[in-house]
């Protein structure tokens, strides 16, 4: 199998900093090929979000270097990622927090991590950044952890609302804020022929899921190479669709 790979991120058009924050690489292992993408959301309207995004990727960057070469001597197992990955994340928290407390402020980011194998995925998400698998159909991953997604949940407010809400942005968990952070883990099998997409919220606002496949999976199948000139497009869709949010998109295509 190979993965194709596409980020593309953008400051918006009301934003002074974007504090949106991915990373993606392919990887050649003993035990095969792998993608691992990573994309962080600092807290729009909290101080220094940029440095909370920057820094959950730069640890994710380290883990890939120190811990998944040595994981992937052997076939990975759902159980092992789950624990490194836990701790990570347990471990970003309180140093964000340990920032916060020394420079008076309140930072946080979402966190959205996915690694890629030939034959098996693993998912973490913290927060209101997604991942979707892009085939046939368009499934969305991840749960987002907002006040709105929870009452969509417990039913009490339909989808429909929810994105018209004026509550839509206020998170229940991310990593940073809270004394500790749980992120969601996901596992699952990879298919072929298929688009995994990260974006963060800005991203997917405006945007139809039909119009992720039509210029993300379709696109992909004609031309691998042209997967950034697509995300470029969408995004540029999105500005025009009025969304002022910090934009990024993060894709990888497997074939």
């Amino acid at each position: 199998m190979e993965f194709y790979i596409s980020a593309t991120t953008d400051i918006g058009t009301r934003r002074k900093i974007n504090q949106d924050s991915l990373f993606v690489r392919r990887l050649e292992t003993r035990t095969g090929k792998m993608a691992l993408a990573v994309l962080c959301d600092g807290m729009g309207g909290l101080n220094f979000g940029e440095l909370a995004s920057a820094s959950i990727i730069e640890a994710f960057t380290d883990w890939m270097y120190r811990d998944l070469s040595v994981l992937s001597q052997d076939p990975l197992e759902d159980h092992a990622v789950r624990e490194q990955w836990s701790s990570l994340i347990a471990e970003q928290n309180r140093r964000i927090r340990a920032y916060g407390r020394r420079y008076h402020c309140t930072t946080g980011s979402t966190v959205t991590a996915l690694l890629l194998t030939e034959q098996r995925y693993f998912l973490l998400n913290i927060g209101d950044s997604r991942a979707y698998e892009i085939a046939e159909q368009v499934t969305q991953l991840t749960e987002d952890h907002t006040v709105v997604a929870n009452e969509v949940r417990l039913g009490n407010l339909t989808k429909e609302q929810a994105e018209h809400s004026s509550i839509q942005n206020v998170l229940t968990r991310c990593v940073g804020v809270q004394e500790e952070a749980w992120p969601d883990l996901f596992f699952g099998n990879v298919k072929k022929g298929t688009v995994y997409m990260l974006c963060s919220d800005g991203f997917r606002h405006r945007l139809a899921t039909e119009e992720m496949q039509e210029h993300l999976l379709y696109a992909a199948r004609r031309a691998p190479s042209q997967m950034k000139r697509q995300e470029e497009y969408l995004i540029e869709l999105t500005k025009q669709r009025g969304e002022t949010d910090n934009i990024s998109v993060l894709t990888i295509y497997t074939e």
